[in-house]
């Protein structure tokens, strides 16, 4: 009897449709042999799971971001390896950069593809937005980074030290039996 829903699983998972991953930027180069998934009923009825696209290990790292923000500075990076750079555009937004990417539906050999996408990054305070800059690497990553601004807390200043040319503990010794008189 608990075997059962076991073998049922088995024999409905061929006819389950498959849950893609939103995140992959990917979806336009078309599928493998690999991709596709076999029969199960052909298979020995052992569950082995789904099938991963081994080739594309590092789709799930594809348009994502990391975002630095440390006492010196803030920074962020930006996959962004499916756009051309004429298709982005960086502006700052009151505290806000906005990263925008398009590019008009094209034809490729398995049919047409479109992406667009907007990203928000909120600037901390204490950066400095007139030192903001951007940078697109050769293999697709988009970085912006500005130092923090100097603040009264974290400011660093010397202080002089002036010479008396006068003993201290003498002088607080005269001082007290004086005072004590």
């Amino acid at each position: 009897m608990s075997l059962l829903p076991v073998l049922f699983n088995e024999l409905l998972d061929d006819y389950r449709s498959p849950v893609y991953d939103l995140t992959d930027q990917h979806f336009g180069l078309g599928l493998m042999e690999e991709d596709l998934r076999p029969c199960r009923l052909l298979q020995a009825p052992l569950r082995c799971g789904y099938i991963r696209p081994w080739r594309n290990l590092s789709a799930g790292d594809s348009g994502l971001s990391s975002i630095v923000s440390n006492k010196d500075e803030f920074k962020v990076t930006l996959d962004v390896q499916q756009f051309k750079p004429d298709e982005l555009k960086v502006k700052v937004e009151n505290d806000m950069i906005v990263v925008d990417g398009k590019h008009e539906e094209r034809s490729d050999k398995h049919g047409f593809v479109s992406r667009e996408f907007t990203r928000k990054y909120r600037i901390p305070k204490d950066v400095d937005l007139n030192a903001l800059k951007s940078n697109l690497s050769s293999d697709g990553v988009l970085s912006f980074q500005a130092p923090k601004l100097v603040t009264k807390e974290n400011a660093a200043r010397e202080i002089p030290i002036n010479h008396t040319n006068a003993p201290a503990l003498k002088q607080n010794k005269e001082k007290q039996q004086n005072g004590e008189k």
